[in-house]
C-alpha cells in the first residue's frame, strides 16, 4: 500500500513538473486561431500579393511590426525596420537584383533599376550577449499581374504567409515560457526573397556579429499538402554535421504527440531553395521546414482556404521546441 502511494505521488509530481515546464507553457499558446489570423490578413487581396518594394509589401511589413510591438518583442536595432536598396539592370536587359556593394557600384554606371525594401527584425535578449540564434521567414510574394485573365493576385498563403505566421507564434511562445533564453533569439522577416534572397543576403553582409550566430531556422511554405493522402508530411532539412537536429524532432514528436511524418533530409550544406542558403554559405548550422511543392506554387491559386491548419500548428510547435534547444542547449 505504501509503495503504491509513493508511486502515485511520483506520477502526480512528474505530471505537475511537465505541465509547468517552460516548453509546455510555450506550446500552449501556439494554435489554429493565431495561424488563421496571421495568414488570413497577409494573404488577403487587400495586400495585393505583398510584392517587395511595393504598397502591399510595405503594408505586410507594418502589420508584422505592429504584432511584434503588441507582444512586447524588442527591435533588434533602434527600429524594427532594416531598410536596404537593391539594384538591377534596365528592365529590357536580363539580370537579377543585387545587394552587394560591388555589384551595385557596377550597375550604377549605367541605366538601372532601384528597389527599396525592409527586413523586419526583433529580438529576445539572452543571458549570453555573445551568442545569437535566428528564426526567419520571408514575407514578400509575387504581387499582381494585371494582364492575367481572371484572378490577378498572387496571394501567397502558403508562400510564405504560412512561414511568417510560424515565426510570430514562436515569438509569442518564447514570451509565454517566462524564462530568459541563454542565447539572444532574433525573429527575422525577410523582404525580397522572391527576387533573389535579397533580404537575408543583405542581413548576413551587414550584421556585425555574424560570427556569433550559432544557428538559423527557416520556414518557406509549411501549410500545404503535396499529396492529399499524406496530410502529415513535412520535409525537414538540416545541416548533416549536426545530427542532434534530427534527434530533437524525433524525440519531440514522440514526447508531445505531434501529428507529423517528417522526411528527414540531412544535407552537408543546405544552400538551396530559400533564405537558409544565405546562412549555410557561411557554415552556420541550419534547420529548414518545408511541405513540398504543389500545383498553386507561384500561382494566383495559393489561397488561405487550402491551408492544412492542423499541420501548420504542429510544425510550429515542433519548430518552437527546436528553437528552444538552439537557444538553450550548450552543445549541438
Amino acid at each position: 500500500m505504501r509503495k503504491a502511494g509513493l508511486f502515485l505521488v511520483s506520477i502526480a509530481l512528474s505530471a505537475t513538473l511537465w505541465a509547468e515546464s517552460p516548453e509546455k507553457k510555450g506550446l500552449d499558446v501556439i494554435n489554429k486561431t493565431n495561424a488563421e489570423a496571421y495568414i488570413g490578413f497577409l494573404a488577403s487581396d487587400a495586400l495585393e500579393g505583398r510584392e517587395a518594394g511595393f504598397r502591399g509589401g510595405r503594408i505586410a511589413g507594418e502589420y508584422i511590426v505592429s504584432n511584434l510591438k503588441t507582444m512586447g518583442i524588442e527591435p533588434l536595432f533602434e527600429s524594427y525596420y532594416q531598410p536596404f536598396d537593391a539594384y538591377n539592370k534596365e528592365r529590357q536587359k536580363r539580370g537579377r537584383f543585387q545587394v552587394h556593394p560591388d555589384s551595385i557600384a557596377k550597375l550604377k554606371q549605367g541605366v538601372h533599376q532601384k528597389l527599396s525594401m525592409n527586413n523586419i527584425l526583433g529580438k529576445i535578449e539572452g543571458k549570453n550577449p555573445n551568442e545569437y540564434v535566428i528564426i526567419g521567414a520571408h514575407y514578400d510574394h509575387l504581387g499582381i499581374d494585371p494582364m492575367l485573365d481572371g484572378d490577378q493576385i498572387y496571394n501567397g498563403a502558403d508562400d510564405n504567409a504560412s512561414g511568417v505566421s510560424a515565426v510570430l507564434q514562436v515569438a509569442k511562445a518564447f514570451l509565454a515560457t517566462g524564462v530568459q533564453p541563454e542565447r539572444t533569439v532574433i525573429f527575422a522577416f525577410w523582404d525580397g526573397e522572391e527576387k533573389g534572397l535579397l533580404g537575408s543576403k543583405y542581413f548576413v553582409q551587414t550584421f556585425p556579429d555574424m560570427d556569433k550566430v550559432k544557428g538559423y531556422l527557416n520556414y518557406d511554405m509549411i501549410g500545404r499538402n503535396n499529396d492529399e493522402s499524406k496530410p502529415t508530411h513535412v520535409v525537414y532539412f538540416y545541416t548533416e554535421t549536426h545530427p542532434a537536429f534530427g534527434d530533437w524532432l524525433k524525440n519531440d514528436i514522440k514526447k508531445y504527440g505531434l501529428n507529423l511524418a517528417p522526411d528527414y533530409r540531412p544535407w552537408d550544406k543546405p544552400v538551396g531553395g530559400s533564405d537558409n542558403a544565405s546562412f549555410a554559405l557561411l557554415d552556420i548550422p541550419v534547420i529548414w521546414y518545408h511541405t513540398d511543392g504543389h500545383p498553386d506554387y507561384h500561382m494566383p491559386g495559393d489561397h488561405v482556404e487550402k491551408i492544412n491548419w492542423n499541420k501548420i500548428v504542429d510544425i510550429t510547435k515542433a519548430s518552437f521546441l527546436n528553437m528552444w534547444n538552439l537557444a538553450n542547449e550548450k552543445e549541438y
